[in-house]
């Protein structure tokens, strides 16, 4: 499912890292011999490049990238380079301090990983920021919109198969009674959104659908404009059918007046070792384009080859 291809044999971690150091002397910044390296090295291998290239030249590659590259190109390479709950730590506060209700890296970060790596993700945020994930959500989101996410990104839910039908019946009702009522944010709505297991709520949402017969998000659609609805259903299809969400956001990147790099960068960076094939996979029956094609008619010079390596093009 991931679109990351790496070779068949490897080069020792020492040869990458002399590979990486020779792309950044002289004059000019060999950008495709990183993209070459870094582009086709799985998070593991990264990860002790990082530690290899620090020994060896008594300078993290994080800041030496940055001293070679900039821009779209330099975020995505960061991004990618970063290992998956540190970059998960970085988007997270990026979106906690200039949060706004369109904003979708919580909610991605909260519901499309597993609570082992959200939980990673949260001991990361310490290591980075000497502060907790919750507490910068809690100091810079409002309303009742902190009331969801706080509770969101402070979970670490179940992660088994098993499920309690009779639960399911019953909160499924609970839903219903409460987005019937328009009380969208009622504690038991955002009880049962962020403390049940992915499998218990896949069970509510089934059981939703048979006895009201229609799904929970045509419910949520009743004011396309209001964003804590948006967000409620983001939430409820980052577990439902994630691939059809995160070709959402590239859609919607991609089909705009103009491109928005940072929704197209991170979904790209955090679902390449994922499920990023699946989102390739929705993104060509949806538009009958494959999402290449569309990424390289929108991005251009070493922003579209990293992009586009990722995506695992030829």
């Amino acid at each position: 499912m991931a679109t990351l291809t790496v070779p068949a044999s490897v080069p020792p971690v020492a040869e990458d890292c002399e590979q990486l150091h020779k792309a950044f002397e002289g004059w000019g910044t060999n950008e495709k011999l990183i993209i070459s390296v870094l582009a086709h090295r799985d998070a593991a291998h990264r990860r002790a490049i990082r530690r290899a290239y620090a020994e060896k030249y008594g300078k993290e590659l994080l800041r030496a990238l940055g001293d070679e590259i900039h821009g779209k190109f330099e975020r995505a390479v960061i991004l990618w380079t970063l290992d998956p709950a540190e970059r998960d730590a970085v988007l997270a506060s990026e979106e906690a301090k200039k949060w706004h209700p369109g904003g979708r890296a919580l909610v991605e970060i909260a519901c499309a990983r597993t609570p082992a790596q959200l939980f990673a993700a949260r001991q990361a945020y310490h290591d980075r920021f000497k502060r907790s994930l919750e507490e910068d959500v809690a100091a810079h989101v409002t309303g009742d919109f902190r009331k969801l996410l706080v509770p969101l990104v402070s979970a670490y839910r179940y992660d088994g198969p098993e499920v309690n039908t009779s639960l399911a019946h019953s909160e499924a009702k609970i839903l219903h009674e409460n987005i019937h009522k328009k009380a969208y944010s009622d504690e038991e709505v955002i009880r049962i959104l962020t403390t049940r297991s992915k499998a218990q709520l896949l069970a509510t949402f089934n059981s939703y659908r048979d006895q009201f017969d229609h799904p929970i998000n045509k419910d949520l659609k009743v004011d396309p404009k209001d964003e804590f609805l948006a967000t409620l259903r983001a939430i409820i299809r980052c577990f439902t059918c994630p691939d059809r969400y995160f070709e959402k956001v590239l859609r919607l990147a991609l089909g705009g007046m103009g491109t928005d790099e940072d929704d197209l960068t991170r979904v790209i960076t955090t679902r390449a070792e994922v499920d990023l094939k699946l989102i390739k996979e929705a993104y060509q029956k949806r538009n009958s384009v494959p999402l290449e094609r569309a990424v390289a008619k929108d991005t251009t010079r070493d922003y579209e080859d990293i992009l586009l390596a990722l995506l695992g093009a030829e």
